[in-house]
């Protein structure tokens, strides 16, 4: 079997701008939204580097740089796609494991939508769970989100 495994991460900062939407694993959650040059889905965008990083490929801010005027606003799914058929010319998913890191929101009512929506999207099963930081730094104080991606491709 050619299998390749890759790791990612992303956190962001809540936004201090009002009315910014919460955009969580393709979801919009209730919640004060995070601050970033796009939707700031730390999910998806964890998932993206993992992916990239299991074909080989480099890294979100590689392919999608904050510096591009182009990925501002961007939605986090659409990113994800693009992701996906680079990867897809010689590796398909196989799954893909997550841990968001928060205080706030409790994702619990949302996970099965969550993994259903990024599993239609990648073709491939995605599990998704919660962690709190036991007030243990920025994320434990509640100060962002963040998480973290295992994904595994196969060869085509």
């Amino acid at each position: 079997m050619n299998l390749r495994v890759g790791q990612g991460f992303d956190a962001h900062p809540f936004s201090e701008v009002p009315g910014r939407p919460l955009v969580l694993g393709g979801l919009h959650l209730p919640g004060r939204g995070l601050a970033g040059h796009s939707d700031a889905d730390v999910v998806v965008h964890a998932i993206i580097d993992a992916l990239l990083g299991a074909g080989g490929l480099g890294d979100i801010g590689a392919m999608f740089p904050d510096t591009d005027p182009a990925w501002s606003g961007a939605d986090s799914m659409s990113l994800l796609a693009i992701a996906l058929e680079r990867v897809a010319a010689a590796w398909e998913p196989v799954n893909v494991d997550c841990t968001v890191i928060a205080e706030a929101p409790r994702l619990a009512p949302h996970r099965q939508a969550m993994q259903e929506r990024l599993g239609d999207v990648l073709g491939a099963p995605v599990s998704v769970k919660a962690k709190r930081g036991e007030g243990l730094g920025a994320l434990g104080r509640g100060e962002g989100i963040a998480c973290l991606a295992v994904g595994l491709l196969q060869g085509r």
